[in-house]
């Protein structure tokens, strides 16, 4: 027989049991669906993430407090000491020739008012370079000077959130705000710089940092940034800075690292999250395969004359082996179409919320995987089917 006629008669024998094979075909439809979804979400925040760190430059070194193996992504490093302080900050700057800028960051959450507005936000201390360091540009107004960070001043530039959720449609410049229960005066206003990993990058009030311990309580850098002069001098920069900070804490007390390297941790902790998703979507598959053969095994047994009677009139053992073994694959390989289709709709629906990027590979993979499921779990009902004997098939009721 051939393989067109092989074809053929499988479709038949689908088509006499539309609702059935549709069923059957479902757990390979949610298990493409889901293994494409979720693929397409990792990678859309993969690329999401490496394209917004990427926007601050490649030029950027971090200094953190604490030690941390920047190659170790298991999340088992050391605990932060938080021994930096702001006078670390005016250290690298006046001894680093490799530095182009140098701001140091202190973070606390604050409750912020404007008349009868209130909102929770983070109070970023730092100092004037921060716009320049951090390739964030001003809205409005200006930022922090260094005579009002030097004199210690009540003024602040605010993010995007903030000023929307404070002051809508008014001009915050010049305005007098509420940070902690402390008088401040709005002189700026930052550009927006959106969301990543849940974190609104907009509610920020920026305050000079020499009020830090007034405003927060404490001087303990959150981190220091620094900008070396080109991205081909961080290697020689990130040596510097570290052996400028060894003459006065211990190789524990902090960590110095380059943003390729936080890029690199980075991927590969959303790399290995999402092969974890699309394995566990997987898992849907194996089911639906499981599905399959269960259905194979009863078709087998309702067709039990039929492939008497076939056998009977000169079928090869071959013949009704590989009509099962297509029947199968013809189940997974519509229900694993019918789950790219359905996935890729999904991910461009949810992309208008979350970042999703779908990829020409994980559709592949979901469909030849779906395929695979077919013929692994189609090959045990159809060895069945073509080891009846045509005798004993023929007496079957």
């Amino acid at each position: 027989m051939s393989l067109l006629e092989s074809f053929r008669l499988a479709f038949d024998a689908l088509r006499a049991n539309k609702l059935r094979a549709g069923l059957t075909m479902l757990g390979v439809i949610i298990g493409v669906m889901a293994v494409i979804l979720l693929v397409s979400m990792g990678q859309g925040v993969t690329a999401e993430i490496t394209g917004q760190v990427s926007g601050l430059g490649s030029n950027l070194l971090f200094v953190m407090p604490g030690h941390f193996d920047v190659k170790d992504t298991s999340g088992t490093g050391g605990m932060p000491t938080y021994k930096l302080r702001p006078a670390d900050v005016d250290i690298i700057k006046r001894r680093s020739s490799l530095a182009a800028g140098v701001i140091g960051i202190i973070e606390a959450p604050v409750s912020i008012g404007f008349k009868n507005r209130t909102t929770k936000t983070v109070a970023v201390c730092t100092n004037e370079s921060y716009p320049d360091v951090m390739t964030r540009p001003i809205a409005t107004g200006r930022f922090l000077t260094q005579s009002q960070i030097a004199g210690a001043r009540h003024v602040t530039v605010l993010g995007k959130t903030v000023v929307d959720n404070l002051f809508g449609s008014i001009d915050p410049i010049g305005k007098q705000i509420s940070i902690a229960g402390q008088k401040y005066i709005v002189v700026g206003t930052m550009s927006e710089k959106g969301m990543m990993m849940g974190q609104d990058f907009d509610n920020g009030v920026y305050v000079p940092i020499t009020v830090a311990n007034n405003l927060v309580g404490h001087e303990r850098l959150s981190e220091i940034v620094v900008k070396a002069k080109s991205a081909d001098m961080i290697p020689e920069t990130k040596k510097e800075i570290e052996n400028i900070l060894l003459k006065k804490y211990s190789k524990d007390d902090f960590t110095v690292f380059s943003q390729g390297e936080t890029l690199s941790i980075m991927n590969n902790i959303l790399g290995i999250m999402t092969l974890m998703l699309a394995g566990i979507a997987s898992i849907s598959l194996l089911v639906g395969g499981i599905g399959i053969m269960n259905i194979m095994l009863v078709s087998v047994t309702e067709r039990t004359r039929e492939i008497g009677i076939r056998k009977a009139v000169g079928a090869k053992t071959t013949d009704i082996m590989v009509q099962f073994i297509i029947e199968a694959v013809m189940l997974s390989a519509l229900g694993g179409t019918l789950g790219i289709l359905l996935g890729v709709g999904a991910a461009l629906i949810i992309n208008n919320w979350l970042p999703a990027q779908i990829s020409t590979w994980s559709i592949v993979l979901a469909f030849c995987f779906s395929a695979g499921v077919g013929v692994f779990f189609g090959v045990y009902p159809a060895w069945k089917a073509a080891r009846l004997d045509p005798i004993e098939a023929l007496r079957y009721e």
